[in-house]
């Protein structure tokens, strides 16, 4: 049987932690057969870590919509779950993704936004990026996007621009028709750009960033004031809330 749900990893650099990352995945609740793909940016340095053999792994160009694009175009599931190399799922987090999407309306979602921080302004900025992406209908990938590998590929899948192609997506997402659920669950994603940037340097950035995508700023542009080289270890994107 082929499976149900493809969980799409892009990673660079993270060898220290993609092993944690694919148990996590594996102790899911699942009730559908799952397949991890691993698509390396970086060299093949992270793929070379994992110690499971049953894991898909996958070279690619640098570029996280471009490393998506290349895990969904080998995915078997009728479901694609875009999953960042820093963020954890809830519990019962796969389970609740089959269930949204045994309704026909939706054509995927994503969840709640939660930041592996207790400062204060981190957290203002985690309940802050949940309620933001409600209303816009529009959530980041750092809340685990899940989506009909159907619908994503007739959309058009990720454009390969170097930032906002997660936001690009939901935008198409809208224009195309699909209807999205958030399950109100949240994910647990790293704040390590928070702490290696500081949190309120890093939040009014990112707010000034999507706000000058709004207005018509190319994702290009934009990219020059979102630095894509962090220390090992460390991931090329984070949340935007």
């Amino acid at each position: 049987m082929s499976p149900g749900i493809s969980v799409i990893i892009p990673v660079l650099h993270e060898g220290a932690g993609i092993n944690a990352l694919i148990e996590h995945v594996r102790s899911q609740e699942a009730p559908v057969p799952v397949e991890i793909i691993v698509v390396d940016g970086g060299g093949g340095d992270t793929i070379q870590a994992i110690d499971s053999e049953d894991i898909v792994k996958i070279q690619s160009g640098r570029g996280r919509g471009l490393q998506m694009n290349r895990g969904a175009a080998v995915a078997r599931g009728d479901i694609l779950l875009f999953l960042h190399a820093d963020t954890f799922l809830p519990e019962g987090g796969i389970r609740k993704i089959v269930d949204v999407l045994s309704q026909e309306r939706y054509v995927g979602g994503a969840f709640d936004l939660g930041i592996d921080s207790d400062h204060w302004f981190v957290k203002a900025t985690e309940k802050v990026g949940t309620i933001r992406s409600r209303i816009t209908r529009l959530p980041y990938g750092d809340q685990a996007i899940f989506i009909r590998k159907e619908f994503f590929d007739t959309i058009g899948r990720y454009k390969h621009i170097p930032l906002m192609e997660d936001v690009d997506l939901m935008q198409r997402v809208k224009k195309g028709g699909g209807t999205i659920r958030f399950i109100p669950d949240r994910v647990r994603t790293s704040a390590r750009r928070w702490e290696n940037e500081g949190p309120f340097f890093g939040t009014f950035r990112n707010w000034l960033l999507i706000s000058l995508y709004f207005l018509g700023v190319p994702p290009d542009r934009l990219a020059r004031f979102y630095p894509a080289d962090v220390p090992p270890g460390r991931d090329s994107g984070a949340s935007r809330s």
